[in-house]
């Protein structure tokens, strides 16, 4: 199982490995590099983004598959208004409009004050993007990288690496997400049989 020789490699290992393979990707790498041109506060790419271009790269599968947008996630706790986010939402349309895939930019400063009438539960008022990391259903999908500067990647992954380079989706229980745990971890598990899902 060539896809795993990463896996039990320690952080800085895995996130070396990581950083080339982004680097390397057509998709993911020019999406780093026109958020980092658009310049918003505390920002940074997460999720399906970072770990489906791993294992793409892993599994000989092409830039993009499995990749249904771009999350972009950043902090501003200036203005909580719906109005404000949605500037910068729509001025990320034209910023991004050349990608072959949506962007979906989201101030994680607002989440706590949409969350429970979308989800049905609270969720805790964050303190910045890396915090909402935290609470994402999957342990395994709570992955944030920014670039900072010419080849200067920041990663922040609260769990650490290994489960993305061991192809495995595990819960995160800090709340009760099991179902959006679930759904994610069957359209991933259709995508690529290569990963093993632990159950909730």
């Amino acid at each position: 199982m060539d896809h795993l020789r990463f896996s039990g490699l320690d952080f800085e290992k895995q996130r070396a490995i990581l950083i080339d393979i982004l680097k390397a990707d057509t998709l993911t790498g020019s999406a780093l590099q026109r958020a980092r041109d658009f310049g918003l506060a505390d920002w940074m790419i997460v999720s399906g983004a970072i770990y489906n271009t791993v294992w793409n790269s892993l599994t000989g599968k092409p830039s993009g598959y499995g990749i249904k947008d771009i999350d972009l996630f950043y902090f501003d706790a200036s203005d909580l208004s719906w109005e404000a986010e949605d500037v910068i939402i729509k001025a990320g349309e034209k910023h991004f409009a050349k990608l072959p895939v949506a962007v979906e930019i989201r101030n994680q400063a607002r989440v706590h004050l949409w969350y429970p009438e979308r989800f049905g539960r609270q969720c805790p008022a964050y303190r910045s993007s890396a915090h909402s990391l935290g609470y994402f259903a999957s342990r395994t999908h709570a992955v944030g990288v920014r670039l900072a500067g010419i080849g200067a990647f920041e990663v922040t992954a609260p769990f650490g690496l290994d489960d993305i380079f061991s192809f495995r989706i595990v819960p995160n229980r800090v709340i009760d997400n099991q179902a959006t745990h679930e759904e994610k971890a069957a359209r991933a598990k259709h995508r690529s049989p290569e990963i093993s899902v632990v159950p909730w």
